[in-house]
């Protein structure tokens, strides 16, 4: 009798440690994030981190007020459209986290991509930008000239994707499930887009990125044209000693 009751609280201590220790992690790591430089410095730490409710992310469309439930418990790649447009360094950004998510394999399902929509945008300017976001990866899959070229070329605001495009890019995909994109669209409360300038002293530039942990801290920045390489080895690291999210 004594040796079930020993092992029923042996069994009862390691759920309760396997429940609350990576939260004693990740809310330590929040608190001292210096723990992590020398390990975790292609990006630029956020110290203090800026602590974020979740009430500051509103959805900006109906597809993403549907699927905002999806933030909560995941490490979030933050891209951020500051303006009232995305020009090519704001989009390639965008297509950038998309790949970036792809290379982390196992770990994929821990995380989520945002876009953080500071300003308004107008309605078909913004059904350009997700159907980009769906289907430009095509484009860098065959590796060619002229794929290449035409990658570079929609990458401008003024260059639409017209029907004729689409079903060149869709092929024998389902064009609604294809073009279809999995980036959640965030309005950010007033206090959060303060939050988000503060971390810059001063505006956010075109075709930055965060990282937000589970807990919603902005632990990390990166100035535009990040290497998507290196964000995936931050975000790897994190991942790795965090096991939360």
């Amino acid at each position: 009798m004594i040796n079930q009751q020993q092992k029923n609280r042996l069994i009862i201590l390691s759920l309760f440690g396997m429940t609350i220790i990576p939260f004693l992690i990740a809310w330590g790591l929040s608190k001292n994030s210096g723990l992590l430089m020398g390990s975790v410095n292609k990006g630029q730490l956020i110290t203090p981190v800026v602590a974020t409710e979740r009430d500051d992310f509103l959805g900006f469309d109906e597809f993403s007020v549907q699927n905002i439930g999806e933030l909560k418990g995941h490490w979030l790649i933050a891209n951020v459209i500051p303006h009232g447009q995305c020009a090519a360094v704001c989009l390639e950004a965008i297509l950038k986290t998309k790949q970036l998510r792809l290379m982390l394999n196992k770990e994929l399902p821990r995380t989520r991509r945002i876009v953080m929509i500071l300003k308004g945008i107008a309605p078909d300017a913004a059904k350009q930008y997700w159907l980009k976001d769906a289907l430009l990866w095509r484009l860098r899959v065959t590796q060619n000239k002229q794929d290449d070229a035409l990658y570079t070329r929609l990458l401008g605001e003024e260059n639409k994707l017209d029907d004729a495009l689409m079903t060149q890019l869709v092929a024998q995909d389902k064009p609604e499930m294809a073009a279809a994109s999995d980036l959640i669209r965030i309005k950010p409360s007033a206090s959060l887009a303060e939050k988000l300038a503060g971390t810059m002293k001063n505006e956010v530039p075109e075709g930055m990125l965060f990282l937000i942990d589970p807990l919603g801290n902005l632990m990390m920045r990166y100035a535009p044209g990040f290497d998507p390489y290196q964000v995936k080895s931050d975000l790897m690291h994190l991942l790795k000693i965090s096991q939360i999210g």
